[in-house]
C-alpha cells in the first residue's frame, strides 16, 4: 500500500529524476526500510556457483548502477545485489532523455549506454557499505573503446573487482553500447571468455580463492547462437549464464508512444522472450551449468515459471519499479512451494 502510493508521486517525474529520488529515500530511511524485508528462511537457501545464497530473489545489474545503495536495497529482503554495469573509465552515457515508462505495458525503455562513475570510485562505495552479504560485480566496455580492444576493459574491470565480488557478470548483450552485442558472435565471445577465464584462474592462485564468472546474454538470439553460446560456456568452464539482458524487438508494446524510442526493452513484455532462452539453454546445457532467470518477473507465478524454465535464481529490476517490495516476498513465497 506505502509503496503504491509513493509510485503514484514516482510516476508524475521524470523516470531518471524519480529513479534517483527513490534510491535515495530509502538510504535516508536506512534500517527502516528493514520493516519492508521479509526475514531470513534457512529453507530458501540455495548453493548455485557454489555459493550460498540466503534465498533465490536477486536484484539485477542497473538498479545500483555504482554500488552507492548496497546497504538500503539489502533490507528489503533481497537474497542477492549485483551491482553494475561497471566500465574501467567513468563515462556519462547517451543523451538524455534515455529512460522511458511504459506504464500500461508494465514495462520501460531504456538506453542509458553504462553511465557510470567508473570501477574504481564504484570499490570505494562499496567499501564504505556494511552489506556483506552476495555480491555480483556487472562489467562491461567504455563506450569509446574499440571492440578489437574490448577485451582489455573487461580483463581491467575483473582484476580491480575480484577480490570484492562474490562473483562477477560480464555484460556483452546490453543494446545501448555501439556493437556490443557483436561479442556474442562465436569467434569473438571465444576470445573473450578465454582471456577472462585464464585471468580469473590467475587470480583465484594470488587470492586464494576463486570467484564465479557469469554472462549475461541478450533474449533476441536464435537457437544457432544459443547452441554456440552453450557450446563455449562448457569448454571454457563458465559458472553461470544470466538470461537475458533487455529486448531490442517492440512485440507487444507496438503503437505505444514510446515503442519507437532506441533502447532496451524490458517488463512484462520481455517475459515470454526470456523463458525461451532459459528453457532452450536449460535443453542445450543438461544442468551442467546453472542459469539465472532475469527479464519480466512481476510476480510471484512469473518467478514460479521462470524457475520451471530452467533457472536456478532469479533477478528483479522493472517488476521491483512496478510492484516495490511486495515482489520480492511474493517472489520468495513462490519459489519456496
Amino acid at each position: 500500500m506505502l509503496y503504491r502510493l509513493a509510485r503514484s508521486a514516482l510516476f508524475c517525474l521524470d523516470p531518471e529524476t524519480a529513479h534517483e529520488l527513490a534510491l535515495k529515500a530509502m538510504a535516508t530511511l536506512g534500517p527502516a526500510t528493514a520493516l519492508l524485508g521479509a526475514g531470513a528462511d534457512r529453507g530458501e537457501e540455495r548453493t548455485v556457483m557454489g555459493i550460498r545464497f540466503p534465498n533465490p530473489v536477486g536484484l539485477a545489474a542497473g538498479m545500483d548502477k555504482n554500488g552507492e545503495y548496497l546497504d538500503a536495497l539489502s533490507a528489503l529482503g533481497f537474497g542477492h545485489l549485483e551491482i553494475g554495469t561497471v566500465t574501467p573509465r567513468p563515462q556519462p552515457g547517451n543523451p538524455k532523455p534515455r529512460l522511458f515508462r511504459l506504464v500500461e505495458h508494465e514495462a520501460i525503455i531504456n538506453r542509458m549506454g553504462f553511465n557510470n562513475v567508473g570501477v574504481e570510485a564504484l570499490l570505494r562505495n562499496v567499501g564504505r557499505a556494511s552489506y556483506r552479504g552476495v555480491l555480483g560485480i556487472n562489467i562491461g566496455k567504455n563506450f569509446d573503446t574499440p571492440l578489437e580492444r574490448a577485451v582489455d576493459d573487461y580483463l581491467a574491470c575483473l582484476d580491480a573487482v575480484y577480490a570484492r565480488a562474490s562473483y562477477v557478470a560480464v555484460n556483452i548483450s546490453s543494446p545501448n553500447t555501439k556493437n556490443l552485442r557483436d561479442l556474442q558472435s562465436k569467434e569473438r565471445l571465444d576470445e573473450l571468455l578465454a582471456a577472462l577465464v585464464a585471468r580469473r584462474d590467475a587470480l583465484a592462485a594470488r587470492e586464494g580463492a576463486t570467484k564465479p564468472l557469469a554472462v549475461k546474454i541478450a533474449p533476441d538470439l536464435d537457437d544457432e547462437q544459443l547452441a554456440a553460446i552453450a557450446e563455449l560456456a562448457l569448454r571454457h568452464r563458465i559458472d553461470g549464464l544470466i538470461a537475458t539482458n533487455t529486448t531490442i524487438g517492440r512485440a507487444g508494446v507496438e503503437g505505444h508512444r514510446h515503442a519507437a524510442e532506441t533502447g532496451g526493452l524490458s517488463g512484462r513484455p520481455v517475459f515470454s522472450l526470456s523463458t525461451g532462452v532459459l528453457r532452450r539453454l536449460s535443453d542445450l546445457l543438461g544442468g551442467r551449468i546453472p542459469l539465472i532467470g532475469v527479464g519480466g518477473i512481476l510476480s510471484g507465478a512469473d518467478a514460479r515459471a521462470t524457475a520451471e524454465a530452467g533457472a536456478s535464481l532469479v533477478q528483479l529490476y522493472t517488476g521491483f519499479i512496478y510492484r516495490g517490495p511486495d515482489l520480492i516476498a511474493e517472489a520468495r513465497r513462490a519459489l519456496r512451494a
